[in-house]
């Protein structure tokens, strides 16, 4: 079998076909969303509102409304909730973060456990990207390109607000609007990346790619390009290794991005572990003629 076979085999059945575009379509919106998550240190926050919104996912489901709307507004239910215990009490923000995302995490799976549906609310859990229609094909992509724009129209504000908040409030903007807008935005991912990886491994989709950029790059705008390429090509492999090797999709896709960013934490030019001491021998090596002459 040739290296083409092994690529085009999949692509004759519709539902490979799907699962990759629904699949490089989250990967590309989770990615270019984490290179700000990760800059602003909310990789916890992150965790949290992904596993948040199961409880409006499936109440959406029961009441026939959209995905987006009962995840935003268990997205935003589940933010208040860790500021009014982090402001109204001694309970530190980690503390407060757990206690609201595992607590609506459990609503969660307490409601789709006594929900009745002809549709497999576990799928919510575990992604079936396999199993993607057209209609959430087109649902993922509208959503997604939601998100994108917002992050693209406001994408100066967003960095500057990442970098330094009390800059962007001296010059007018409001830090709190940002932050609730990066919020928004991340609550409308999450349901993006749910069908392909479920709400456990989203976290994964929307962390990852932006640090192993930011060990890649010191530079904003590349980082904003190398994460949403290295994230699809990723969400690639393991979409085919899950056919040839007959494996669950969302977990390799979150197996093959982790390997991606160990590999980059070691070999990296700059920040890489292993990298840094072959530059540092390099150097030393380099300078090690100029001792003896001297």
């Amino acid at each position: 079998m040739t290296v083409i076979d092994i690529l085009m085999e999949p692509l004759q059945y519709e539902f490979m076909t799907r699962a990759l575009v629904t699949t490089v379509i989250a990967a590309v919106v989770c990615a270019v969303l984490s290179c700000w998550l990760v800059l602003v240190g909310w990789s916890l926050m992150g965790d949290a509102v992904s596993h948040a919104v199961l409880p409006g996912v499936v109440l959406a489901y029961v009441v026939g409304a959209p995905f987006a709307l009962g995840a935003l507004v268990f997205g935003v239910l589940a933010v208040v909730l860790i500021g009014a215990i982090r402001g109204t009490s001694r309970v530190k923000e980690d503390a407060a973060i757990g206690i609201v995302f595992t607590t609506l995490f459990a609503l969660g799976l307490v409601l789709i456990s006594v929900t009745p549906s002809q549709t497999d609310l576990n799928h919510i859990i575990f992604g079936n990207v396999l199993g993607v229609s057209v209609s959430d094909m087109v649902q993922i992509g509208v959503l997604a390109a939601i998100a994108f724009a917002a992050l693209l129209i406001k994408r100066r504000d967003l960095t500057l607000y990442a970098f330094d908040p009390m800059h962007a409030f001296a010059i007018g903007l409001s830090p709190r609007f940002l932050g609730a807008l990066l919020l928004g935005v991340l609550a409308l991912t999450a349901v993006v990346a749910l069908q392909v990886v479920g709400v456990i491994l989203v976290v994964a989709m929307l962390i990852i790619p932006g640090a192993t950029a930011y060990l890649l790059t010191d530079r904003f705008g590349r980082m904003l390009v190398i994460a949403p390429t290295v994230s699809a090509l990723s969400c690639v492999v393991g979409i085919y290794l899950s056919y040839w090797i007959d494996a669950a999709s969302g977990g390799l896709i979150v197996v093959v991005q982790g390997a991606v960013f160990f590999l980059t934490y070691l070999f990296s030019p700059r920040q890489g572990v292993i990298g840094r001491r072959i530059a540092r021998r390099r150097a030393s090596m380099s300078q090690a003629p100029h001792i003896l002459v001297a």
